[in-house]
């Protein structure tokens, strides 16, 4: 906020005239808080997009593959040692489902699931929250300058100046609101998608690891069985 405030002051004593920044001083004090939400919006925005292009640098798929080569050998030990030290998403949590010591396989999975769309969601509340704001701001931005031109009116009749400061202001603040809103709708809404495929990953890998290892058993109760009938014969 008191970075703010000394941005205001720089900007009513500056020496040369901005068209960016004399459009930004028109629209009244309403601005202010619609910047700070616009820097929001930016520095989220830029995390994320980092975030996944470091989470594109991490898919290991063919190690993916050597791993459920593993546990259809019935090398599930060794297939757990493979998945350890990935930072795959879809490993990470493969790996948790082969050590559930305490819980079940179905159930370790689905907590290892929820933990990494719960990371790859992080600030899209943020997000959907600036989104509806923005316009709210602009609005309130609009029933202000309109207010003010109003009031403009009934001081000074009908002061040409006045009347449209009023109204540009409300103009701008509307624009802005807006503007805000969509740059931000769009990359929600992309970040969504990214985290909607993550999560159809994750449950398709669990779910196939899920059935693998109960194969595994199945055949296994199998053999122990058919081994146990030679023995009585």
């Amino acid at each position: 906020m008191q970075m703010l405030i000394l941005l205001a002051q720089g900007l009513q004593h500056r020496s040369h005239p901005n068209p960016v920044v004399d459009t930004f001083i028109k629209g009244g004090p309403i601005m202010w808080p619609m910047l700070l939400l616009s820097i929001i919006g930016i520095t989220v925005t830029l995390e994320r997009v980092v975030w996944w292009a470091r989470q594109k640098t991490m898919r290991e798929t063919s190690k993916l593959e050597k791993v459920f080569t593993l546990v259809e050998q019935g090398d599930l030990k060794g297939a757990s040692a493979l998945a350890r030290t990935s930072q795959d998403p879809r490993l990470r949590t493969m790996f948790s489902g082969l050590n559930h010591s305490h819980i079940t396989m179905q159930a370790a999975l689905q907590v290892a699931t929820g933990i990494e769309v719960q990371r790859a969601s992080r600030f899209l509340g943020v997000m959907d929250t600036t989104i509806t704001l923005a316009p709210l701001l602009g609005l309130l931005g609009t029933v202000t300058g309109i207010m003010g031109a109003f009031r403009a009116v009934g001081d000074s009749g009908l002061d040409a100046n006045a009347v449209s400061g009023g109204i540009g202001e409300a103009l701008i603040a509307t624009a802005c609101g807006l503007g805000i809103a969509m740059f931000c709708l769009i990359f929600y809404n992309y970040f969504n998608s990214k985290v909607d495929r993550l999560r159809f990953e994750l449950e398709t890998a669990s779910t196939n690891l899920e059935v693998m290892v109960n194969i595994l058993h199945r055949e296994k109760g199998l053999t122990e069985a058919g081994e146990l009938v030679t023995s009585n014969a």
